[in-house]
């Protein structure tokens, strides 16, 4: 098979969405088929590599290391045409996106989609609840053509079908548990950070921007350092627009900003407890992570949490926007060693039941039953 990845977020740039695109040119390939990628240039990234197009790009007002692809149709289906792709998969609904999508339709292929990112309910934490309802819109013009559209999470996936994208299907959640495992050196990141033992590590990754709902982990955590004390250390790691607001918010908190997949999932089997106020994650890929490397989540009761942590069993969920149950949750995991062994256990246990393995099996057979479908029946062009 020949498949082409069309995506308007990449590496170097890191989220959960490149992750999982870079992990699919890497599935496609150790299976022996071609992958060509239309991605953007970033001004400090790697040169391109083979079956790479990068292209120029511009930063996302809102949020600078974002970067847009604009006017990318002609030289997008000049490279994919000397690629000759039985299958486009536009992995973003931006610029790039759009030009992938453009070019299946013309060129008669069969066009699979995703649905990663909730842009809807981002409208309301930056300050545009009023659009919404376009940006709906839009997002079903973008998909409906799709053969499939990819969401990692059921509610997300049974949202989409409800707006009329009836080809969505529950794709992408995947989680790498060799790389993130809990028997990782713990070590120096704890003789780094200055822990004794016995102190808990709470700790907090993710991109820093305000649909993270921030201000609930600032909120929470105050409370729980003023009722822990020396019993624990808290520790974000992360970096984006919100990153200045939340060292000012918590002064007396570590701040790592941006680590590597390889520091981060060192830093990830040196904590005790993760937490993770956000309540638009379609998937909640930083949560599978810490649980694959034996770490007992506390999440907001929303989105793809709900998914992955089962309350009581695999970590805690507490109500959106309620900083003391966060703070509460903390709290009791940090005081009853235990509670949080076995919620540690249970969750690694549940994260080996979502390994990337069994994602890249489907993924394959997706494309293959795809592709068989269009060889007995013939290509359908969707206006």
């Amino acid at each position: 098979m020949r498949i082409a990845l069309v995506t308007d977020t990449y590496t170097p740039q890191v989220n959960g969405v490149t992750t999982v695109v870079h992990h699919m040119t890497q599935a496609v390939t150790r299976a022996g088929h071609a992958c060509a990628v239309v991605a953007p240039h970033y001004p400090a990234g790697v040169a391109a590599q083979s079956q790479e197009l990068r292209l120029p790009s511009i930063p996302f007002p809102p949020y600078p290391a974002i970067r847009l692809s604009l006017m990318a149709g002609r030289p997008v289906a000049r490279y994919l045409d000397d690629f000759r792709p039985d299958v486009v998969h536009a992995a973003t609904e931006g610029p790039l996106g759009l030009a992938g999508r453009r070019y299946a339709l013309r060129r008669r292929l069969p066009l699979v989609t995703a649905f990663h990112t909730n842009f809807p309910a981002y409208c309301r934490h930056y300050g545009a609840p009023g659009l919404e309802p376009a940006v709906w819109r839009w997002l079903v013009w973008f998909h409906r053509p799709a053969r499939l559209t990819h969401t990692p999470g059921e509610f997300v996936r049974d949202t989409l079908i409800a707006k009329g994208i009836r080809q969505a299907v529950v794709w992408g959640r995947g989680v790498d548990t060799d790389h993130f495992r809990p028997d990782r050196d713990r070590a120096p990141w704890r003789w780094r950070l200055g822990l004794p033992a016995g102190v808990v590590l709470v700790l907090h990754v993710g991109r820093l921007a305000p649909e993270k709902n921030l201000e609930m982990l600032w909120e929470s955590w105050a409370i729980a350092r003023a009722a822990l004390g020396a019993r624990a250390r808290f520790v974000v790691a992360g970096d984006g627009p919100a990153a200045a607001l939340v060292r000012s918010r918590m002064p007396w908190a570590t701040h790592l900003g941006f680590l590597d997949r390889e520091t981060l999932a060192d830093l990830y089997a040196a904590a005790d407890v993760c937490i993770l106020p956000s309540a638009t994650e379609t998937c909640g890929l930083v949560a599978l992570e810490a649980m694959a490397s034996g770490v007992p989540v506390v999440a907001a009761d929303a989105g793809g949490f709900r998914e992955s942590i089962r309350h009581g069993i695999t970590g805690l969920l507490a109500r959106p926007r309620d900083p003391e149950a966060l703070a509460a949750h903390v709290i009791h995991l940090v005081m009853e060693r235990s509670r949080r062994l076995a919620l540690a256990a249970a969750a690694r246990r549940f994260a080996l039941t979502r390994s990337a393995a069994l994602e890249d099996a489907a993924l394959l057979a997706q494309y293959q039953t795809i592709l068989g479908h269009d060889l007995g029946k013939g290509t359908e062009c969707a206006a």
